[in-house]
């Protein structure tokens, strides 16, 4: 056992022992330590992206915590069975940070946990090359993503498929993109079959559009398994909640052709348990990691690498 485990296991172990108001007091006592000033701040941000419940300091509403706590009571043995799956002392160094953020709001931790030396999904200790890839970027935005796969690996790619449902952030993917060959961009979502969705337009960053079975703005939504017929060695996924649909849409590349998987696990207080265990539940091929690349006074930007076993 090393200190991480040490830490990890007293911590379990310090929540295991509460009831679940005593989980709830201390998640709420721990905030109110926090400076005002951050305090605000996590407010303001909650409430610009609405994944986590409900968060307003002036009238005590502090639903999100309550959701913390109910994670917590319920879900507290598939934190540990995540934490036994992780194959690195750093995947597992980011998940003590994250459940001690979670139930102490320390953010020491969670910024010795931050990964500043590769880019954004593509750590070269766990993707040290990625050649005649496949490479599906679920959720393209800018295209930002598929430029720091190309500067890590260059060009030696067979094709890049680019999804982005957001029809303004079309420009931009086409400006940043036009001149590297074989990609095929896409305006459509990335759902569990194909069908019609419909577009919620977050008002503070289009990055945070998300998709509902209702509205006005329409889109075409497709599952990767329909929509893809050649076999894919790389799928990125970052589409604000949409992640577990897509994990279902693509059962079959999953499952057949095993490729590497990058996927967000963070747009839900659940996701990064549910997630991984959707993949186990499909095929037993994977190792997993985690890798963070967010701010640290709330967890964001988790990355669960899912490798194909050697």
């Amino acid at each position: 056992m090393n200190y991480i485990d040490e830490k990890f296991i007293n911590l379990i172990k310090e929540i295991e022992s509460k009831s679940e108001y005593e989980i709830y007091v201390n998640i709420l006592s721990s905030f109110k330590k926090v400076p005002t000033v951050t305090q605000n701040s996590l407010e303001k941000f909650l409430n610009k992206f609405k994944y986590w419940g409900d968060f307003n300091i002036a009238q005590n509403n502090y639903e999100v915590f309550y959701l913390r706590t109910k994670m917590l009571t319920e879900r507290l043995q598939d934190w540990v069975s995540l934490y036994n799956k992780l194959e690195d002392f750093r995947s597992k160094y980011l998940l003590f940070a994250i459940l001690n953020n979670i139930y102490n709001f320390d953010f020491v931790e969670l910024k010795n946990s931050t990964e500043y030396q590769f880019k954004h999904y593509f750590d070269l200790n766990l993707l040290p090359k990625c050649e005649n890839d496949v490479f599906v970027d679920v959720g393209t935005y800018t295209g930002d993503t598929v430029l720091d796969f190309i500067s890590s690996y260059g060009e030696n790619y067979k094709k890049i498929y680019c999804y982005e449902m957001t029809k303004d952030m079309h420009k931009y993917i086409n400006e940043n993109l036009k001149n590297f060959k074989n990609i095929e961009i896409k305006q459509k979502a990335v759902a569990d079959k194909n069908k019609t969705l419909y577009i919620n337009t977050n008002e503070f960053s289009l990055s945070a559009n998300t998709t509902c079975n209702s509205g006005e703005n329409a889109v075409e939504a497709v599952s990767l398994d329909e929509d893809i017929k050649e076999p894919i060695s790389l799928i990125k996924m970052d589409i604000e909640g949409g992640e577990k649909d897509a994990i279902v849409g693509a059962t079959n590349h999953i499952v057949n052709e095993t490729p590497k998987l990058l996927l967000s696990v963070y747009h839900g207080n659940t996701d990064i348990l549910d997630i991984p265990n959707m993949i186990d539940k499909l095929t037993d091929k994977y190792n997993y990691h985690l890798r963070y690349y967010g701010g640290c006074a709330y967890p964001t930007e988790i990355v669960l690498f899912c490798l194909p076993k050697q």
